[in-house]
């Protein structure tokens, strides 16, 4: 051992071969911390004053390779001056630039994750051998930046600028067998033998078979492109990406004219050029929101993790209620690993869920993430049932029946009966009081609310809700098996709509105003679409059922009469009594025809205008920044509420509950993110314009005394 820290090791062979060992003491993965970092330039350094060194492999002691720069020490960079980011910045590329000027080969052993500053390690090498289970990527534009330290110089060198676009605008995790068709990696084998074929390829080096001296003059010189050739690449590249990343999301574009502008430039350049873009991106406000979301992230799953820690795991779940809910339950049940009983009394609603369940293992067939052979093993994790028969050994049930609260207390009491007494019974109930429905059970500590979103296999977000009986070990066991489904469970405690659609009805209540005032839903749509919402509200109330929303309306109005009551009809009102339920009947405020692939297409139809207009009482003119102000300003004063009454415990779990469960535009980073950035002042001063319009547009006296204090919900 001629090295060894707590975080990287390094011993040589018999042969002359070291091999750098990355092992970050105390933690489960390799991070790039300034621990690590400091010991990686120390190790690198003894390495170059030690004689006789034939090659170098990078190898992980842990299972993963490396996951990446510890964000939470690497924004604290963001908020340094210009230049002394710029410093930093260097520093990292001084590491590699030295890894990447060793007199004698080196190559990277990938075993694992290879992420962010972890795979621009492995790019600073000169080979790269990849396990077969390992995945390799730079994510960074999904935090608001791009490659920071060469990874925007040195992978267009090695794959093309075109491939290099498109792993880096996009994000993603490669898989090997991708990896390897574009070239980013030398050679793919078993975990096992990573480290010995990355031997082998030193080997082959020092017996004359390869030539690393080459390689590394063709990456380190400008790459030479015709002007033709140029343009065609980067406008094809800019097409492709912007119509995907939207205005909102500069990372992907200014990356790509970084790369544009570094393949014609020396290393040294290049990386210079890399630095500028960066800094760019990582003062601006983008950036500031989505790693704020990937902390809040984190830590909703490390409350969730000790919410879960002492639970039994859910060995046998069940779920009441079939059709497209209870077959989506039924399918992420059972793709994640744990056996589901799907019940119903009626036997076409169980063909409904089956073939529900079954289509979506088809798709992950046809997309070859799942074998034929394992999808057939997991859909018979699936056992429907039209009777009790088996229940007395499940230890969870979901209950997915229709939304009305005689009927659920009337099946909840049913099954209750019906399975042991240290069994969870849960109600995927999106608006009625847990508390209500446990008022008929015998066991009421053993029941709380399980909110899944639809579709169940798309939505990551479970709402876990606290009735006032509901029992620690109900909680933990019902967040466990969330987990296990592959969720992202946020505990919240009972009131009418709980958190999400306790802050998604205001935001209705808003438009619904507007439709009143003789407002242009198709132009609401587009606006809010624009300013980032996936859907407008019509599009959305459409895609939610305009049924379910006429009934979720009228609990939020009996909970919060102060506020979401309305007198007279509004829109909704008219489409139910119309019978227009949006997607699920093939008409709403827009009508429904299938496309190409089965999927209903959104098609507007004149006759709208006419049928909404009873409801119609007023005209209005109302600009962009109108709109947007009287969507936002109700849900984000109600997000406010759901903290300031402890129903979520936490601004992080407010609006990763909104990202992830009503599609919150997340370059905004969520509402109360929104609301520090805006100013709390600037935001009461902006509700008080539009106070005439209700209760829901009046900010609470919390908010105006923490707007005099100049307070933030992050505290920073």
């Amino acid at each position: 051992m001629i090295f060894e820290g707590q975080a990287v090791k390094v011993a040589v062979d018999d042969a002359g071969v070291a091999t750098v060992t990355l092992d970050l003491v105390g933690e489960s993965v390799n991070k790039f911390n300034s621990l690590t970092l400091k010991e990686l330039t120390e190790a690198v350094d003894v390495l170059k004053h030690t004689a006789d060194i034939q090659g170098v492999i990078f190898a992980s002691a842990k299972d993963v390779f490396v996951v990446g720069a510890d964000i939470t020490e690497f924004t604290t960079w963001f908020k340094l001056d210009d230049e002394e980011l710029a410093d930093k910045l260097r520093d990292a590329h001084a590491i590699f630039n030295t890894i990447s000027d060793l007199p004698y080969p080196t190559v990277a052993a990938i075993n694992g994750i290879a992420l962010g500053g972890g795979m621009e390690l492995c790019l600073a090498c000169d080979y790269r051998v990849m396990a077969d289970s390992a995945k390799i990527g730079l994510p960074e534009t999904q935090l608001g930046i791009y490659p920071g330290w060469g990874g925007s110089v040195r992978l267009p060198r090695l794959i093309g600028p075109d491939n290099a676009c498109e792993w880096i605008c996009g994000g993603a995790q490669k898989r090997s067998a991708d990896a390897f068709k574009d070239g980013a990696v030398d050679a793919v084998v078993p975990a096992a033998k990573v480290n010995d074929s990355a031997r082998h390829l030193i080997q082959q080096v020092l017996d004359g078979k390869l030539d690393y001296h080459a390689r590394r003059e063709e990456l380190r010189a400008p790459m030479v492109f015709s002007p033709i050739e140029k343009m065609m690449i980067f406008e094809s590249v800019r097409g492709v990406v912007g119509a995907k990343a939207g205005k909102h999301y500069p990372a992907p574009m200014l990356a790509i004219k970084t790369i544009e502008k570094g393949i014609s430039q020396d290393m040294e350049k290049a990386l210079d050029t890399e630095i500028k873009g960066f800094i760019k991106l990582a003062k601006g406000p983008v950036a500031k929101s989505l790693v704020n979301l990937f902390l809040s992230d984190q830590q909703i799953k490390k409350t969730a993790s000790k919410y879960a820690k002492n639970a039994t795991p859910v060995k046998q779940a069940a779920v009441l209620g079939a059709g497209i809910m209870g077959g989506g339950v039924a399918y992420q049940s059972a793709s994640k690993g744990t056996p589901i009983i799907m019940k119903d009394i009626r036997p076409e609603a169980l063909e409904l869920g089956l073939s529900e369940a079954n289509k979506l293992f088809n798709g992950q067939v046809e997309r070859g993430r799942l074998t034929a052979d394992k999808a057939f093993k997991a859909m018979n994790g699936i056992v429907p049932a039209l009777s009790y028969g088996e229940f007395e050994h499940v230890d969870l049930v979901v209950e997915a029946v229709v939304e009305n609260v005689k009927i659920k207390k009337s099946v909840l009491a049913e099954v209750e009966s019906k399975i042991a007494d240290d069994a969870i019974l849960t109600s995927n109930t999106s608006t009625i009081s847990i508390t209500e429905l446990a008022k008929g059970l015998k066991r009421p500590e053993n029941f709380c609310g399980m909110h899944f979103f639809n579709p169940v296999h798309r939505m990551p977000l479970v709402e876990v809700i606290r009735g006032e009986k509901s029992s620690d070990a109900a909680i933990a066991k019902t967040v466990a098996y969330a987990q296990a489904m592959g969720k992202t469970p946020v505990v919240v405690n009972d009131c009418p709509g709980f958190l999400v659609n306790r802050v998604l009805f205001p935001y209705f209540a808003g438009f619904s105003l507007m439709m009143q005032e003789g407002a242009d839903f198709q132009v609401v749509d587009k606006t809010m679409e624009k300013f980032g919402w996936p859907m407008g509200p019509a599009y959305l109330l459409d895609v939610v059922g305009v049924d379910t929303a006429f009934h979720a309306d009228q609990v939020m109005a009996e909970g919060f009469p102060d506020r979401m009551k309305h007198e007279g009809k509004n829109a909704v009102d008219r489409l139910f009594e119309l019978e227009r339920f949006g997607q699920k009947n093939g008409k709403g405020f827009y009508t429904y025809e299938p496309d190409r692939k089965g999927k209903p297409k959104k098609i507007f139809n004149d006759e709208i205008n006419d049928l909404l207009a009873p409801v119609v009482s007023s005209q209005s003119e109302l600009t962009e920044e109108d709109i947007i102000a009287r969507m936002m300003i109700p849900l984000c004063i109600e997000t406010v509420r759901c903290v300031e009454e402890n129903i979520v415990a936490s601004a992080a779990e407010a609006d990763m509950g909104l990202i992830y469960g009503i599609g919150f535009p997340p370059y905004l980073g969520g509402a109360l993110h929104y609301l520090d950035q805006m100013g709390l002042q600037a935001f009461c001063d902006l509700a008080d314009k539009y106070s005439h319009l209700g209760k829901l547009y009046e900010p609470t006296a919390k908010m105006r005394d923490m707007a005099k204090n100049n307070q933030t919900y992050y505290g920073a």
